[in-house]
């Protein structure tokens, strides 16, 4: 009798202590401070900012006007406009600010040739015929962001471009009685807007005016038609007066647009 309760306080003993680590057990797996949770971080880009510098291309249409008249005697040569296709590249840095505002530099060009050509009514069977060439400017900008991502802005700064004059006889097959090739230098305004569709990448379109004033050039005879002397010598010394317009579209890319993906927890 002594055995058989030995025996059976040591069963209920036994299922009391394999109850309570049992119970133990649940509770600790119903805790949820037993196993921490971390809540997965949520990425997202910073705004983009217009800060930064860009590389890019553009193509368009150009236009000029040559004014030009012997400066000694002063005779009128009679003026002449032509339009042509013109394309190349900009290079150029933009710092945004106060936080709708962008102020940068640019430099461009512009290749294509521009010709140009009026009979001049003072020599009855000489044309005056003008090409210019390699548009280059060099400018500051600013802008406004109307969205941020479409920037309006105005520009204006320094240009210089090649060009190039000849008093030819049509009904001789064009044969030139002078030539010269020189460069103008002057000024630029424009305006534009520009469209950020991508991270990194933008359009734009604008337009450009460039004056490039009044400057007075040697023409040398060719030696070729009489009245212009012989060749080599100063045949005409004229005022040339030069201005020309733009309107192109293009695309750049900006190297450090936007900023790097962070983490929010």
């Amino acid at each position: 009798m002594g055995l058989f309760m030995i025996c059976s306080r040591f069963m209920v003993s036994s299922a009391v202590a394999f109850s309570a680590a049992l119970g133990a057990g649940a509770a600790s797996a119903a805790d949820p401070s037993a196993r921490p949770y971390t809540k997965a971080p949520i990425y997202s880009p910073l705004p983009v900012s217009w800060t930064g510098c860009y590389v890019g291309g553009n193509v368009g249409g150009g236009w000029d006007r040559f004014t030009t008249g012997e400066v000694a005697p002063a005779i009128p040569y009679g003026s002449n406009e032509g339009s042509s296709v013109v394309g190349g590249g900009q290079t150029g840095c933009d710092y945004q600010f106060a936080p709708q505002w962008v102020v940068g530099i640019q430099g461009q060009a512009e290749f294509g040739t521009i010709n140009s050509s009026n009979a001049i009514a003072a020599f009855p069977g000489i044309t005056a015929q003008f090409s210019v060439k390699n548009i280059e400017t060099l400018t500051g900008r600013v802008g406004y962001l109307i969205t941020p991502s479409v920037l309006a802005y105005a520009k204006g700064g320094a240009a210089w471009a090649a060009a190039s004059g000849a008093g030819v006889a049509p009904a001789l097959g064009g044969i030139a009685g002078e030539t010269a090739n020189f460069t103008m230098t002057g000024y630029t305004v424009g305006s534009g807007l520009e469209w950020m569709f991508a991270p990194g990448w933008s359009v734009f379109g604008e337009y450009n005016y460039i004056n490039f004033g009044t400057r007075n050039v040697n023409f040398l005879s060719t030696g070729l038609l009489p009245g212009f002397g012989a060749a080599g010598t100063v045949a005409d010394f004229n005022a040339i007066k030069l201005t020309t317009q733009t309107v192109n579209a293009g695309v750049n890319y900006k190297f450090n647009w936007g900023g790097p993906v962070v983490a929010k927890y």
